[in-house]
């Protein structure tokens, strides 16, 4: 067990004040983010089927929750770890014009986390994915859909504060842009995450590009499944959390491949098995819409602005009895 505990840890608000302020910033944040990027609220599914190749493989370690289903006997049934590849596909079926996109509520079990502060079985977040033109497909698009994201949370911390004033985390006015490679040249002698930790609390808030790929000292700044996000186009969205004296993700996202970098990837991964199912076939004949896209985690973007020590304050889950001791021990009231 992993558990952090800040010193003098002080919630300030109650259990019940908490709940009323996650219901206020989740009803909020994802009005003020569909008008801002241009996205229609969606419906989506919390399993698909294994056959459709639809699930997200994250690392490719973790393995689904599956079951059965009485009237589909043949059919192996996932629980989704994610979206990203689903959504792509809505918005071809759904006929989304250029420029506009979908936005969805999406929840999952991810069985094998390691339990921590930040990390739950439970994941809930924002799934979106919008349309762009093949040229589109650039840094710079990357780069200005980021600072949205960002000018809309920082929007929601002046709403929060306004409503919950004692409990607002402050954040930075602006965010920094570096890549893995870059990260890797400044800390080579620091690991992967103690790069980050370093590159957030510098400069508060930071989008760090290009994740997935091998850095020149042959290993990968983090794992991610090569057959959504293009590597050389994505990145996470970190905040300097001082709760916790660490960095905090709260997006991942990117431009999604086409035929020639879905090709690379998977090659690079070992996985080109993946390319006889239907979505990945879709994408190497040119059939789905080139889009950007990626996740926001509901708990997450909680936990930052109610300056939480633990997610578990925020989202109802399943925890070891011992991490809820603990917390409680020390004011930290688990859901």
């Amino acid at each position: 067990m992993h558990l952090i505990i800040p010193k003098s840890y002080d919630p300030k608000l109650s259990v019940k004040e908490t709940q009323q302020a996650i219901r206020y910033i989740r009803e909020t944040f994802q009005t003020e983010f569909g008008k801002e990027l241009n996205l229609s609220r969606l419906s989506a599914p919390m399993f698909v089927t294994k056959a459709s190749g639809l699930n997200d493989n994250l690392n490719g370690v973790e393995t689904p929750v599956s079951f059965t289903m009485k009237d589909l006997p043949d059919e192996q049934i996932e629980i989704v770890h994610s979206l990203a590849k689903w959504k792509r596909v809505a918005l071809k079926r759904y006929g989304f014009d250029m420029h506009t996109g979908l936005y969805t509520n999406m929840n999952a079990i991810r069985k094998d986390e390691d339990l921590d502060n930040l990390h739950s079985a439970y994941v809930d977040q924002w799934d979106w994915e919008k349309v762009i033109a093949k040229d589109e497909r650039t840094m710079d698009t990357l780069k200005a859909t980021v600072k949205t994201i960002f000018k809309v949370i920082k929007h929601m911390e002046h709403e929060v504060w306004y409503k919950f004033p004692k409990a607002v985390h402050h954040l930075p006015d602006e965010i920094h842009f570096i890549t893995t490679q870059e990260l890797e040249d400044l800390y080579p002698d620091k690991t992967p995450k103690e790069r980050e930790n370093a590159i957030t609390k510098k400069y508060g808030a930071v989008f760090l590009m290009q994740i997935g790929g091998e850095l020149h000292s042959g290993k990968r700044h983090d794992g991610r499944a090569p057959d959504y996000d293009d590597w050389q186009l994505n990145g996470d969205i970190l905040f300097w959390y001082e709760p916790l004296q660490l960095a905090l993700e709260v997006s991942s996202m990117g431009i999604r491949v086409d035929a020639d970098s879905l090709a690379k990837q998977l090659k690079l991964a070992d996985a080109e098995d993946r390319l006889q199912y239907p979505y990945h076939q879709a994408i190497l004949h040119d059939e789905l819409p080139f889009t950007i896209g990626g996740g926001i985690g509901q708990s997450r973007l909680c936990m930052l602005l109610l300056g939480k020590a633990h997610v578990g304050e925020v989202q109802a889950a399943l925890w070891p009895q011992a991490m809820i001791d603990k917390c409680e021990a020390n004011g930290i009231h688990l859901l």
